[in-house]
């Protein structure tokens, strides 16, 4: 499925930037980085969140397809997300965020 072909974009960073942007959904994608987690996993590494907030960013993730949602039947019920294949996609775009991150943090760039 390609993305909604409505959309026009000036740059194609914009179009990253429509996907991921914002504080927490780097954050939310930083974690699922290393493996796939419940909702409560999330809230408790991201503790300035308000529930509200991670289940809308959740649902934006999902419905750009970079995030799947798992959910089991059972009691009660259990809900897993993880990096979809486009969000595998993604990998090398975080690990050159976090890079450059670091290098700013410590002054050396």
């Amino acid at each position: 499925m390609k993305p909604d072909s409505t959309r026009r974009y000036i740059i194609p960073a914009e179009a990253t930037l429509n996907v991921i942007g914002g504080k927490w959904k780097t954050l939310i994608l930083c974690h699922l980085y290393y493996g796939p987690k419940r909702t409560s996993e999330l809230k408790k590494l991201t503790p300035e969140i308000t529930q509200k907030m991670l289940t809308q960013q959740l649902r934006e993730l999902e419905k750009d397809r970079v995030i799947t949602r798992t959910v089991f039947n059972q009691v009660p019920p259990k809900v897993v997300y993880e990096l979809s294949e486009l969000g595998e996609s993604l990998k090398p775009v975080i690990d050159e965020m976090c890079e450059w991150g670091e290098r700013y943090i410590k002054g050396t760039l």
